[in-house]
């Protein structure tokens, strides 16, 4: 199936949900037209996105946080900035805790997963969602909406780890999977060390290193956001 092709089934797909989306957030989501995959990347609206989570199974584990901002006009719009903690229902473990610093108290303290979530979708909609290693936040998005709504909802990705995967395979040398760290990665571009496994700071991270990618001329502002697509479809 060619990515045009995709588009319409992906399409499709969202009508087909929205017919029996439940009232709410992810309905309201879904009612938005799924973002034109012919757009240049630079006049595309973009979320980037980072979740903190108890561990890597989206059926077991649970969503910490959540982190994203926006890019339009060839900017990172530090404006629209969002960081919640959820008040995740489970017992925190310390080797997780010393990755992600978040603690019990802070935890207790944090929002109902619906409401951010709530926030998520609401902020996502009619936007392709920019993330590094898509499976985290494309598993844990769809089974946090499966448990909230009764079904998954459908979204385009862009995943810079898979980006700089393609690009260093197509240098045909061997390379170490530590090089696809999203640290290692901006400082192949210079960018600055930020804390890592803070949700907004790593949203931030992200976004940037796709603006570099950008700006190094690795990726043209006039590419179509259609390929640039990884992780659109289940």
């Amino acid at each position: 199936m060619n990515i045009i092709q995709s588009f319409f089934s992906l399409e499709t797909q969202r009508k087909r949900l929205l017919a029996k989306a439940p009232e709410g957030a992810l309905k309201e989501y879904l009612s938005v037209p799924i973002i034109d995959l012919d757009q240049p990347i630079m006049a595309s609206d973009i979320l980037a996105v980072d979740f903190e989570t108890t561990g890597l199974n989206a059926k077991q584990d649970n969503i910490l946080s959540i982190g994203y901002v926006a890019l339009a006009d060839n900017q990172i719009r530090l404006d629209s900035c969002y960081h919640q903690i959820v008040a995740a229902h489970c017992e925190l473990d310390g080797d997780n805790v010393t990755i992600h610093t978040i603690t019990d108290q802070e935890k207790a303290s944090g929002r109902p997963l619906a409401s951010v979530v709530e926030d998520l979708l609401t902020a996502l909609a009619g936007k392709t969602m920019l993330v590094h290693y898509a499976q985290i936040e494309k598993n844990f998005l769809e089974q946090a909406c499966i448990k909230l709504y009764g079904m998954a909802p459908i979204f385009p990705i862009i995943d810079t780890l898979a980006l700089a995967k393609k690009r260093h395979d197509r240098c045909s040398q061997a390379y170490a999977p530590s090089t696809l760290h999203l640290t290692n990665l901006r400082s192949e571009y210079g960018l600055p060390h930020y804390p890592a496994h803070n949700a907004l700071n790593d949203a931030i991270a992200t976004a940037e290193l796709f603006m570099a990618k950008v700006q190094h001329s690795e990726l043209q502002g006039d590419t179509k956001l259609k390929s640039l697509i990884t992780s659109a479809f289940s």
